[in-house]
């Protein structure tokens, strides 16, 4: 029998011999999965992989931590937070900062977590940190319904939600090709991205199995080299082109875009989500005349060129020295997907 044997993933990467390129891994939880998994290793050295702005905690501006720290030393509000967020440097202190000073944090789960508490203790006005994107967003939404169907009045959000598609477009250019997050685009769908493919923007959505990781990279290597914009699902067991119906639904009914503040891309707009005025009760920024506050990053922090592809975490003057997973002095140190977080425990020295 004749035919063409059929290459594997594996054999796809090793055998690529095609121009230079560059992937942006927009995902923190590919950017450590990638390196736990040894796939750097077998990369060719035309690729490179530069890290984006998929970590919500990274990009989460100075400013809201500074919010946090106001509401939790000036109002004495609690505030229940997801943990990643505990460590991240403000512009005078941490959020563990302030809890050393008497502030009352909880660490939840989810933001029903944090719903769940408020309820439970109706003497405390609660607020949950509502930091996160589409992942996390319908949960908090859910978390806010639940609250105003109860009557809850001590409970409130501080949003910092954030929505992908329009960060997708602010970095087209700074990137060959896209690594798009999997649990994104699973609420999401993928019209946003193929829409993209219009213009001249090339993406594959992977999964963070080592398989599902060589499949997205193969597809790249060989698609890459034919020049031409490209768009493929590679991840296709969770993610479909329309993704949640009720996900998005459930946004919609309680959130609306506004621009927003990514740390280290500036503002980019309708990028983000706050309440409706339907639900402007359980808005902390109404409901307790937070002030506008302007923050002040450390001038040694380079996280937002991080996030923006422009430099490796190994090439910040700070890395590994002043600035370590004990002692950050950036987000992108502090969570757990974040990239310089990734570089420093996987051994990412490569300049």
């Amino acid at each position: 029998m004749g035919g063409t044997k059929k290459r594997t993933a594996l054999e796809i990467i090793r055998r690529y011999d095609g121009p230079p390129v560059r992937i942006m891994e927009v995902c923190g939880t590919h950017t450590h999965e990638i390196f736990r998994l040894g796939i750097r290793q077998i990369l060719p050295p035309q690729v490179e992989l530069i890290s984006g702005p998929g970590c919500p905690v990274c990009v989460t501006p100075i400013e809201y931590i500074d919010e946090a720290v106001w509401l939790a030393l000036e109002k004495k509000v609690t505030l229940c937070t997801f943990g990643d967020l505990l460590r991240v440097p403000g512009t005078e202190m941490s959020l563990a900062g302030a809890r050393s000073l008497g502030a009352d944090i909880e660490i939840v789960y989810s933001p029903i977590d944090a719903y769940t508490y408020a309820a439970a203790h109706p003497e405390k006005e609660t607020v949950f940190l509502a930091v996160g994107f589409e992942t996390t967003t319908p949960a908090a939404c859910l978390a806010v319904k639940q609250a105003r169907a109860a009557g809850l009045k001590n409970f409130s959000v501080l949003t910092a939600n954030k929505t992908m598609p329009m960060a997708y477009a602010s970095l087209k250019g700074s990137a060959d090709v896209f690594l798009y997050p999997g649990h994104v685009e699973a609420v999401m769908g993928t019209e946003h991205c193929e829409a993209l493919v219009a213009e001249g923007v090339s993406g594959v959505v992977a999964g963070f199995t080592a398989k599902e990781l060589l499949t997205a990279f193969a597809v790249i290597l060989a698609k890459y080299p034919l020049g031409k914009p490209f768009f493929v699902n590679c991840y296709p067991r969770v993610v479909t082109s329309e993704g949640s119906i009720s996900g998005k639904e459930l946004m919609a009914s309680v959130m609306e875009p506004c621009d927003a503040e990514w740390r280290g891309l500036g503002v980019i707009p309708l990028s983000g989500l706050t309440l409706r005025p339907a639900y402007a009760a359980y808005d902390t920024r109404k409901k307790y005349a937070v002030p506008r506050l302007k923050g002040k990053v450390n001038p040694l922090c380079r996280c937002g060129e991080v996030l923006q592809g422009k430099c490796k975490p190994s090439q910040c003057g700070v890395f590994g020295k002043g600035c370590t997973p004990d002692h950050p002095v950036g987000a992108c140190m502090v969570s757990q997907e974040g990239a310089c977080s990734a570089y420093y425990q996987y051994g990412g020295m490569e300049s």
